[in-house]
């Protein structure tokens, strides 16, 4: 289990600060608040790994909270020595990663001072912070049945892929009316910018998918500074796109300078060395917790909003085989591999959180602060997490239901639709993650509800066929 040790130092007024702890609730039972927890002083002895009485200091153990080592031999070994010297609780300070506290407690009946696991880094900021002089009590508070940040991701997702279909839409207009000028026409597709998905394609892209998320789960510490490389660069370009159409709608500031025999807008220059500088600080500043967060999430709806405006769908086919494997996807690094890793965790949460205790986190998640303070935030993350697939895959759909509503002149329903569908499957997904406690692919839920709204909307309309096989004028005219 999880839980707080909170420590406070001797100052006027006293410093406080909490630190995470894992302990066994079958061994003891911590209180549920500050209310009723006993402090004790802090007896640092990190030199000693405690487990020969012999290494006991005489008397300076005496009701006290200890602090030793992790070494060779048993939590319970080293507790009943402890506790045999008058100490009150016992902490173990561990280097490598926390893991739960399993040691056959039938052999230790006698043993009966809280017992609990801390990183080693949290005792050295613990003396850094509060000083030499620190007393400190363990609580175990209740988990929060619902976090508010849940409601932010929730927003975030539903807006970026409600805009990102929309925008699909607004380009497949243009399209439609570029049609009646073959003039016109030509200019129009030198300017797009598009790549369109076939079924061979669509496979080939989760199979590579599959391949990195493997290549990562191994040599993650080599490539994660590959992946917030790539990020860099395309968050920039995709904020670039996204803050370009807005700006192109303003008829002010359209001053021109030549360059290389071409003609371009001042205010564009300035627009890109604002997105890359977005960028840059972003790389340099990514692990500063306080506000990090906040450019990282505008980066990545920016990447989203492009990624799913630029990569169209042909049709409901290639939907359904994209959204049909990324779902196998998704089940399977997380609900499968646990099986077949040696430490038991899903492929996928280990690249998640950094596998094997690396501190660098891959920057393809929304980010959101949790609101309500747990054990979890200070054990676990800290944030509310929904990957960039999470919202693009299902974006995709969307924005093909957008674009056959403009080719059918549909009156939206298709769109609309679908995007309700996201909002109801994103509600779904956060009422099955409060009931499990824990992390959900969102895909499991996701990816049903849109495609069964999309298919019974066609249905309904009489119109699955076309739906399916995409319009004549986007199998005549897509490159």
């Amino acid at each position: 289990d999880e839980g707080i040790l909170h420590a406070s130092g001797n100052g006027v007024p006293p410093v406080t600060k909490d630190y995470c702890i894992i302990y066994n609730s079958n061994w003891v039972s911590l209180p549920k608040s500050l209310d009723n927890a006993t402090f004790r002083p802090l007896e640092n002895l990190t030199s000693t790994v405690l487990c020969n009485s012999s290494e006991v200091p005489s008397g300076s153990m005496k009701d006290k909270a200890v602090v030793v080592m992790r070494g060779n031999c048993t939590f319970l070994e080293k507790a009943r020595i402890a506790q045999s010297s008058g100490a009150k609780i016992l902490l173990i300070a561990s280097k490598p990663r926390l893991s739960p506290l399993s040691d056959n407690k039938t052999d230790f009946e006698d043993v009966t001072i809280p017992v609990a696991l801390i990183r080693y880094s949290d005792i050295v900021d613990m003396q850094l912070t509060l000083g030499s002089e620190v007393n400190v009590t363990l609580y175990s508070p209740p988990l929060p049945e619902f976090d508010y940040s849940m409601v932010v991701i929730f927003l975030i997702a539903v807006f970026t892929v409600a805009l990102g279909g929309y925008w699909s839409g607004v380009a497949e207009l243009e399209n439609l009316k570029a049609i009646a000028s073959p003039g016109e026409r030509e200019t129009r597709r030198k300017k797009e910018e598009n790549v369109t998905f076939t079924p061979v394609t669509v496979i080939l892209f989760v199979v590579i998918c599959c391949v990195m998320l493997v290549l990562l789960y191994f040599f993650y510490k080599w490539l994660v500074y590959v992946i917030i490389s790539v990020f860099c660069l395309a968050s920039a370009m995709s904020l670039y796109n996204c803050l370009a159409a807005l700006i192109g709608q303003i008829p002010f500031g359209q001053c021109r300078i030549a360059c290389c025999n071409k003609s371009i807008e001042v205010r564009l220059i300035f627009l890109a060395v604002f997105c890359i500088a977005a960028a840059v600080v972003w790389a340099v500043f990514r692990n500063e917790d306080r506000w990090a967060w906040i450019l990282q999430d505008i980066l990545g709806v920016a990447f989203c909003l492009n990624f799913i405006k630029t990569l169209k769908m042909p049709n409901f086919k290639s939907c359904v085989i994209l959204l049909g494997l990324l779902l196998l996807y998704d089940v399977f690094f997380v609900f499968i591999t646990p099986f077949i890793t040696k430490n038991g965790a899903s492929i996928m949460v280990e690249v998640a959180a950094g596998p094997f205790g690396n501190s660098e986190k891959l920057p393809v998640v929304i980010r959101v602060p949790r609101l309500e303070y747990s054990a979890s935030t200070l054990c676990d993350m800290p944030f509310s997490l929904l990957g960039f697939g999470d919202i693009i895959v299902p974006g995709l759909l969307v924005a093909y239901c957008r674009r056959f509503d403009v080719q059918t002149s549909s009156s939206s329903v298709y769109y609309i639709s679908c995007t309700i569908a996201y909002a109801i499957g994103m509600v779904l997904t956060f009422v099955v993650l409060a009931l499990m406690k824990m992390g959900q692919p969102a895909l499991l839920y996701l990816v049903p509800c849109t495609l069964i709204t999309s298919s019974l909307v066609a249905w309904r309309r009489k119109e699955m066929k076309k739906f399916w096989k995409g319009s004549n004028y986007q199998v005549g005219w897509m490159p």
